[in-house]
Formats: structure tokens, sequence, C-alpha cells
């Protein structure tokens, strides 16, 4: 079924204030294998010019992903979640998330498309400080597989 491109824009409600921890950081880099000082040590991250630690770039996806889910979680967008496959994944980074960031993530469905029976959704999360900074901005593509 091909998805309505009416949809495209639609723009969902913040997320709740996720607040940016060190030790999140530093459990995001052991995940990742990366020993980098600047995720871990707060005297490196100054060092290197940041007021704290700072977060690997794809920690970005920790808050991402669950602002995302808004999207296909939408009845509006009627996407069969059992033939979904994830086709892309991108991160702009605005400046580094840090340790003590306060952010909040906006959805956003960016582009819908199909192509061969395959129905493709791109979604946009935006980043920012509960200030407004913007911090990150992810895009994240979808394929929800045809049947034939």
């Amino acid at each position: 079924m091909a998805l309505d491109a009416g949809l495209v824009g639609r723009s969902y409600p913040p997320s709740a204030v996720y607040e940016v921890g060190r030790e999140k950081i530093a459990e995001f880099a052991a995940a990742l294998g990366d020993p980098d000082p600047v995720y871990l040590d707060p005297a490196a991250a100054r060092a290197a010019g940041h007021p704290d630690v700072i977060a690997p770039p794809t920690f970005a996806i920790v808050l991402s992903l669950g602002a995302g889910n808004v999207v296909v979680e939408d009845p509006d967008v009627e996407i069969d979640y059992s033939r979904v496959v994830h086709g892309e994944q991108r991160f702009t980074h605005h400046r580094p998330i840090r340790a003590g960031d306060r952010l909040v993530a906006t959805a956003t469905i960016d582009a819908l498309k199909t192509i061969a029976g395959n129905d493709m959704l791109t979604t946009r999360v935006d980043l920012a400080t509960e200030d407004g900074e913007p911090v990150c901005t992810t895009r994240s593509m979808l394929v929800a597989r045809g049947v034939a």
C-alpha cells in the first residue's frame, strides 16, 4: 500500500527533556569500543575546547530512535512495521552533544515515496536544547518491503 504523500511535513510534539549524563556517554563509548578521552575525562574534554565530556557522534540515536517511533505509531502513516527494514541513517551535528545538555527531540516526516512496490519513509528528528539551541539533526529512512 502506497503511503499518503500528504503526510510529508507533518511534525510531532517535542519529546520530554532528556538530560545527557556523563555515565551514559561513557557507557555508549564503551559499547562502541571507543576509548577517546574526550568521551570519558572532563579534563581531556576541556583541554580539547569543550566545557565537559562530549558524546560520540552516533549517541544522537539514543534520543532520535525513540522520537522517530511516534511516526511509525501514527495510525495515519499506515506502515506495516512487520515488513520494515532500516535503509539509511544520517547525522548532521551543529555542535557536539555534551554532558549536562538537556535535549528535546522533534520528529517530522521528511519524505515518502514508493519504488517497485516498496514504501520508503524518511523521518527527520531535530535535537535541540530545551532553550531551542540546535544540536543535531538525524535522518532515518525505513523501507517497508512490498508484498509482491
